[in-house]
């Protein structure tokens, strides 16, 4: 996979132009900024097509009378766990092939075929929140109880989240087998499972729910984390998918984007881990728990880097505790030591930087295919 030896090295450049493709002959994309948008022209459409998704899903089970009752609880389970976030990850794929091909419209079978790469990334989030609800003990997810938390699920929850994963690969056989970039595909989303629970294995190991080792808190574990766990799956699996499609599959373009991409990650995760502390659970739709289930997220690494002796005592004497008024003091902490701000400015900083390095990496891929995410995740509160 192109980049992964140097995911941490998040600010340098690429420089040189873009050397072709599969489709024949050199691609070039115009430096300025169109201004162009397509999410929110394309979102209705997505969430129309999630029906023929779930039939794509289950059609085959129905010729079994003995699979009937798999195949009506598959249905619930996706339309429980994939339909109800933001969706921006599925959608990414369709308004990235939109950036891609410039001026003229997609044609029916690119909107079909972008729409079920869309949501076949959605399926593998599914199957991630999942889990991740079970090993963070999570109540809520998008303003309703967790999957694991339903009565009648408990923990055949494990199941459906591989089952969900297992989804994925149905649909890019049935759709994409006959595609000549299918075999890309498959690597791209096989990697970004293997890079993802790489990184959410490296969270729970930086964690563990029976101590407090504040030793790993640090800003290189974080970014690390970060990479692995968020960034990967969540930005460059989308848009690399998309550039697949169009036949851009040489290693100078897939690098380049992986660059911008991955410190959009970055940026985005930093923006999470702020609005589990301080975001409104109306409307995030889920209640933080990161102090108590002792994260490694941003904010405490901030903390802990600038923390006088009283403070990390203070710190491991309330961090990891799931008691409100420990929770409380925590926050208080954060407070008296301007954490708020300094995210603020991290943000502010951030954005500029992803600015530049877009700028000049313009000559491989449009602006925009870019700056639409940036202004998407730019001072959200969700």
């Amino acid at each position: 996979m192109p980049f992964i030896s140097s995911l941490l090295v998040t600010s340098s450049l690429l420089h040189g132009m873009f050397k072709g493709s599969s489709a024949g002959g050199a691609r070039k994309f115009s430096k300025s900024k169109t201004g162009k948008r397509y999410m929110k022209q394309y979102r209705e459409k997505f969430v129309q097509y999630f029906s023929t998704l779930v039939a794509e899903l289950t059609e085959r089970q129905l010729f079994n009378s003995c699979l009937k009752h798999g195949s009506e609880h598959l249905k619930e389970v996706v339309e429980y766990n994939v339909m109800g976030g933001k969706m921006n990850r599925g959608l990414m794929v369709v308004v990235s092939l939109c950036h891609l091909v410039g001026d003229r419209p997609l044609t029916a079978e690119e909107e079909r075929l972008a729409f079920t790469l869309g949501w076949c990334i959605e399926l593998m989030q599914g199957a991630f929140l999942v889990a991740d609800d079970i090993m963070d003990h999570s109540l809520t997810r998008r303003g309703k109880p967790c999957w694991y938390k339903q009565k009648h699920i408990n923990l055949m929850a494990v199941v459906d989240s591989l089952w969900l994963e297992g989804s994925i690969y149905n649909l890019l056989k049935k759709d994409f087998h006959h595609e000549p970039y299918y075999a890309d595909l498959l690597d791209l989303f096989h990697s970004a499972e293997d890079l993802t629970e790489t990184g959410q294995t490296l969270d729970l190991l930086t964690a563990p729910e029976d101590r407090i080792d504040f030793t790993q808190f640090t800003l290189e574990r974080y970014q690390t984390i970060v990479i692995y766990k968020t960034a990967y799956y969540s930005f460059c699996l989308p848009v690399r998918a998309a550039m697949y499609m169009v036949g851009i599959n040489d290693k100078a373009s897939h690098d380049m984007a992986e660059k911008i991409l991955i410190e959009m990650g970055e940026f985005f995760q930093i923006q999470d881990d702020y609005l589990d502390c301080y975001g409104d659970p109306k409307v995030t739709g889920k209640v933080g728990t990161d102090i108590e289930d002792n994260k490694c997220g941003w904010l405490v690494v901030q903390a802990l880097s600038r923390a006088s002796t009283e403070q990390k005592a203070l710190l491991e004497a309330n961090y990891a505790r799931n008691d409100a008024s420990c929770v409380q003091k925590v926050k208080e902490l954060y407070d008296v030591m301007n954490i708020k701000q300094l995210y603020f400015d991290h943000e502010e900083s951030s954005y500029q930087k992803l600015c530049v390095l877009v700028d000049q990496c313009s000559q491989l891929l449009p602006p925009d295919l870019f700056l639409e995410y940036m202004e998407k995740i730019y001072k959200r509160n969700v």
